[in-house]
């Protein structure tokens, strides 16, 4: 069957011990819907509970609240326990702290997530010194992430997706990760000691379908997109100096990004992510559709990104360009179509000069 993850935005009156014992009223009855609870997670703080239940379906979960304790999900999302058990270290109920009759619960189901992304197929060195890198590389990051107790929710030879409860670790993570790169890359060429890190903070169910989804993505769009290494949200900074008594982050290493500035990333991209195939789009009507003077496009692109919005959108067009072709999904000319291009000699004129190679000679010697 499959399993479910719920939320609950509960009252200011609504207690752990009152979460344990309804926990206990959904146990009582679970069978009688097909249902089993495998666990909880309660926040005072932000006033939410998440359950975790393997049902058949949404309804029977929403009947058996209604029937228990009449308290309805504000909202329920399928979800991969093992995915659950990497974000948040368990799937089921934890140990009893005290000795009560309830398993009180306090822990919430927040956390912080870290994207780190790499020197990667857009930077291929010769085979053995790449294999040798990506593999000092991942013995770095893997010792680093145990040392700040992060958790891999998901890997490959370039990037991760990790998950910390704790803020300080997180960003100390990030900082040593950051700082271990140059020890581990090529000294003759500096390019390949590429890295960058996105940091996240958010719950796992919000009003989309996956799992932690606008946390991922805030994240994700940091990492790629904005132009520093190492950049948190607003909400991480706030916590950070929270958790360490307004200690003040160093701006040299780290770019924190204000409210407005998050919002401006979000809308950029929700946008990008909508046109970026249109070869007909015109980018003289970017500041149009994101709702600002072209002057004021230009100083918010330039200042998150370091582009312009013409050589902003050709990069993010090239990026999928070369993934596609990395990943065989078409020959030289579907793609460059695919991505927007109209003309194939143009795409091949702007790919040599981002990537410094033809698309044919890099089929040629980074395909294998």
């Amino acid at each position: 069957m499959p399993i479910y993850m719920d939320l609950h935005n509960v009252s200011d009156s609504v207690t752990a011990e009152i979460v344990a014992q309804i926990h206990q009223e959904d146990l009582k009855i679970e069978h009688l819907y097909g249902c089993r609870g495998f666990t909880y997670w309660y926040d005072y703080e932000r006033k939410n509970a998440f359950c975790l239940i393997e049902a058949p379906n949404k309804k029977a979960i929403m009947e058996m609240h209604k029937q228990a304790h009449g308290d309805i999900p504000n909202q329920i999302i399928e979800v991969d326990s093992n995915i659950v058990k990497s974000f948040l270290g368990r799937i089921s109920d934890p140990v009893k702290v005290s000795d009560t009759e309830l398993n009180i619960i306090k822990e919430p189901a927040f956390r912080i997530l870290m994207v780190i992304e790499t020197s990667n197929y857009l930077k291929r060195i010769e085979g053995n010194q790449f294999n040798i890198f990506t593999q000092k590389f991942h013995n770095s990051v893997f010792k680093t992430l145990k040392q700040f107790k992060g958790s891999i929710v998901k890997q490959d030879n370039t990037s991760y997706l990790v998950s910390f409860k704790s803020v300080s670790n997180a960003v100390f993570c990030a900082l040593k990760v950051q700082s271990n790169i140059k020890y581990i890359t090529p000294k003759f060429d500096e390019s390949y000691r590429n890295l960058k890190i996105g940091i996240a903070s958010g719950v796992p169910i919000t009003n989309k379908d996956k799992i932690f989804e606008d946390t991922i993505t805030l994240a994700t769009r940091m990492c790629e997109i904005v132009k520093d290494c190492i950049v948190i949200s607003h909400e991480v900074k706030s916590l950070y100096e929270k958790e360490n008594r307004d200690a003040f982050l160093d701006n040299e290493e780290i770019r924190y990004l204000k409210p407005s500035e998050e919002l401006f990333l979000t809308n950029l991209m929700d946008f990008t992510e909508t046109i970026w195939r249109d070869s007909s789009f015109n980018v003289n009507n970017f500041s149009k559709k994101l709702g600002h003077s072209k002057s004021q496009l230009y100083r918010k692109l330039t200042s998150l990104t370091g582009k312009s919005a013409n050589i902003f959108f050709r990069d993010y067009r090239l990026n999928k360009a070369i993934k596609l072709l990395h990943d065989q999904k078409g020959n030289i000319s579907e793609i460059a179509f695919e991505t927007g291009f109209n003309s194939l000699a143009y795409f091949s004129k702007c790919f040599k000069s981002k990537f410094k190679i033809l698309p044919s000679k890099y089929i040629q010697q980074h395909l294998y």
